[in-house]
């Protein structure tokens, strides 16, 4: 089979004779957007009616080992046609933190060749990226009034998943005999990839049963899994993503209020000044604050309790996916506006206690005017 023929049955067959394959399984596009600082996850519901479903594979598959709370509210679309030739299925998801996701599914049957050429084609497609604004867009007319503190411009994400159904006995196989292609479909390069560049590649692979393979990398991922078996791998890189994308918010959010306390401060700090760094000292602890309480909302929607395996699947994702380093961004710049809001609160109380002992002087000298003109 020389061609991809998108939404084609589920079966997987391997020629071994013909060392040839005839891969089934699907492409999964995720595009992310930061809407607000929060969403009513309620009044949604109310607000999109019976299609609003509060479910997340998490809870539905592994229950009492790891469960998302507050569930997200997820809603179908309409099929997205994409380039003339590709007709996504479509859905979006709201979590409670802000970020709203878009799925874009395809399903094809191919070879490597085929999975290579499809995954350098839509892999961060502006094409895609376009369509999934759009589409959310026209969503966002309806949900607007359950978004708390809307943003404008949205920040957005893509992520890229490449899953195919098992056809070998073991994962270890699977790589021997098709690192190479697995690592070209995890960058969206049509071309071969150096040794070195694979070997880093699978230095983050994980397994759970013996034929089932998760390979991340930061804007694409490779799973060999059944379909219902995926789905729970799927949804823990899309809140992945959707955690990335809230860091980014949060790291920009930053970079712009440090940058406004630092020109403040490059106009001094004198006596006068200093009333105005007490307002300024009060907004940036009150945006301070506000990503604290954000991040760990955003940090604890997922409990994964004693599903260790999905623990350390999302850990290994997420580090893949960016997650920590901007985390690590966040925290640094968190403790950098902590140090400035009390280097600020300082010189507005040392205005303050000059302010007092000035005005003390000044009592004191009327009182001694008083008590020397009564003794003459």
């Amino acid at each position: 089979m020389n061609q991809l023929y998108p939404n084609i049955g589920c079966a997987a067959r391997y020629y071994f004779a013909e060392v040839r394959v005839s891969l089934n399984g699907s492409l999964v596009l995720f595009h992310l957007f930061d809407v607000a600082e929060a969403v009513d996850l309620d009044r949604l519901a109310s607000l999109l009616g019976a299609d609003a479903r509060r479910t997340y594979s998490l809870r539905e598959q592994l229950p009492g080992y790891a469960r998302f709370e507050p569930l997200p509210l997820t809603a179908p679309l309409e099929d997205l046609e994409l380039a003339g030739d590709a007709r996504f299925r479509a859905r979006i998801r709201y979590f409670d933190y802000g970020v709203v996701s878009i799925r874009l599914d395809l399903s094809f049957i191919g070879q490597w060749q085929d999975l290579i050429a499809l995954s350098a084609r839509w892999t961060s497609s502006p094409d895609a990226e376009s369509a999934a604004r759009r589409c959310l867009l026209r969503h966002l007319e309806a949900a607007r009034p359950a978004l708390i503190k809307p943003y404008e411009p949205l920040l957005s994400e893509d992520y890229t998943i490449v899953r195919i159904d098992p056809f070998l006995a073991d994962a270890g196989e699977l790589v021997e005999k098709h690192g190479g292609e697995i690592a070209q479909i995890v960058r969206g390069e049509p071309l071969p990839l150096a040794r070195e560049e694979r070997q880093l590649i699978f230095s983050s692979r994980i397994s759970y049963a013996p034929n089932d393979l998760l390979v991340p990398a930061w804007s694409a991922a490779f799973i060999c899994d059944a379909p219902a078996a995926a789905e729970t791998t799927i949804d823990l890189l899309e809140y992945a993503n959707s955690q990335l994308l809230e860091f980014r918010f949060y790291d920009d959010l930053l970079t712009r209020t440090l940058s406004d306390v630092y020109r403040l401060l490059d106009h001094g700090t004198g006596f006068l000044r200093r009333w105005r760094l007490a307002r300024e000292a009060e907004r940036l602890n009150t945006i301070r604050l506000d990503i604290h309480e954000l991040t760990e909302r955003s940090d604890t929607a997922i409990k994964f309790l004693s599903d260790m395996f999905a623990a350390r699947l999302y850990k290994l994702a997420s580090a893949r996916i960016g997650v920590p380093d901007y985390r690590n961004l966040v925290d640094t710049k968190l403790r950098t506006a902590a140090d400035l809001y009390h280097f600020m609160t300082e010189r507005v109380h040392q205005s303050s206690a000059l302010i007092l002992e000035t005005m003390v002087v000044i009592i004191l000298i009327i009182d001694l005017v008083y008590l020397f003109r009564g003794k003459t």
